[in-house]
């Protein structure tokens, strides 16, 4: 198990840089730059911006310089001082602006997919145990909405339920009065009283496919010899299911981790911007509107090692649910 651990912690680093040449040359794709949008806004505005300032300006922000260059000194800053550069939009560092939206972003993903695991493992178990009963249509109803409908419109629809029932607008993780407040027992109430409706939202439509996925793999292993030897024997039914199939049913659901919290992340974008939160979402979507390539870099980075670790924890959660992959 060491070994393969150590395996494919040493895949790890090249890909990462691999990754963070990708994302720096495709956030420089688009024609112009932050400096070009400037100065627009400045020559509409009347203002009247020479060649030689604009020039200036270029040079301000590091502009002035060849692709290869800009990667260099911005990778070079990162590894070796922590500095993700500045935003142009902001006019902040970016590790600061990210020190602000990463930790709640982060924990919001991980209690989503935690109570998406939690409720979407035995939902599966269940619609596949109980294959067309009552249960089981109820659950590929259930599945076939959450897979349909944004999770925009969703937490669109929450909110105007909970509105028009209670006169109580869910807008943000805090309430006005507690949003600047320091901590305390007030603030966190009022934490639990409004985030769990982005929860509720992030969780629905990732549980609708680990339930289908699950029904699906776990069928397909039910219906095979060993299970009906098992029974046979008389084994108890649940016993049966949990001790064999189970674990290779959920084989492709452990490898879909790596993958998962980006997921999240990049889901709740729209969902953030509706509901007015806090999170990396609605600035990686400013950021790559005003071209902010220091900011959309940053953030790139950030979900890129978030996929590659979720991708390492995947693999040895995959190992030590299956042991013929540490074999090979």
């Amino acid at each position: 198990m060491l070994q393969f651990a150590l395996r494919r912690l040493g895949i790890l680093i090249p890909f990462l840089i691999a990754i963070s040449i990708v994302s720096f040359i495709v956030i420089q794709l688009p024609p112009g730059s932050y400096v070009d949008s400037y100065v627009n806004n400045l020559r509409l505005q009347g203002n009247v911006v020479s060649a030689e300032q604009e020039g200036n300006i270029r040079a301000m922000y590091g502009l002035d310089k060849s692709m290869p260059e800009q990667y260099a000194l911005w990778m070079g800053k990162i590894v070796f001082a922590g500095d993700f550069g500045s935003s142009f939009r902001y006019n902040r560092p970016v590790a600061a602006i990210l020190m602000e939206r990463v930790p709640s972003t982060i924990i919001l993903s991980l209690t989503a997919i935690a109570f998406t695991w939690l409720l979407a493992v035995p939902l599966g178990i269940l619609s596949a145990v109980k294959q067309y009963s009552v249960w089981d249509h109820t659950l590929t109803l259930i599945g076939l909405v959450g897979l349909a409908v944004p999770g925009f419109l969703l937490a669109l629809g929450i909110m105007f339920v909970v509105y028009q029932n209670t006169g109580w607008l869910v807008n943000g993780f805090f309430s006005p009065p507690f949003r600047e407040a320091p901590w305390s027992l007030a603030k966190v109430l009022d934490l639990l009283k409004n985030v769990w409706l982005p929860i509720l939202v992030l969780t629905i439509g990732g549980m609708a496919t680990i339930t289908r996925v699950l029904r699906a793999t776990l069928l397909d292993e039910l219906n095979k010899q060993y299970v009906t030897t098992a029974r046979a024997k008389g084994v108890p039914e649940m016993t049966n299911v949990l001790r064999y199939p189970l674990r290779i049913a959920i084989n492709p659901l452990l490898s879909t981790l790596g993958w998962m919290l980006p997921a999240v992340v990049g889901g709740e974008i729209v969902v953030s911007k509706v509901l007015n939160l806090p999170t990396i979402g609605p600035v990686l979507l400013e950021a790559s509107i005003t071209q902010d390539m220091y900011l959309a870099g940053g953030i790139v980075m950030i979900l890129s090692v978030l996929t590659v670790f979720g991708t390492f924890i995947s693999d040895l959660l995959l190992a030590l649910n299956d042991p013929r992959i540490r074999m090979e």
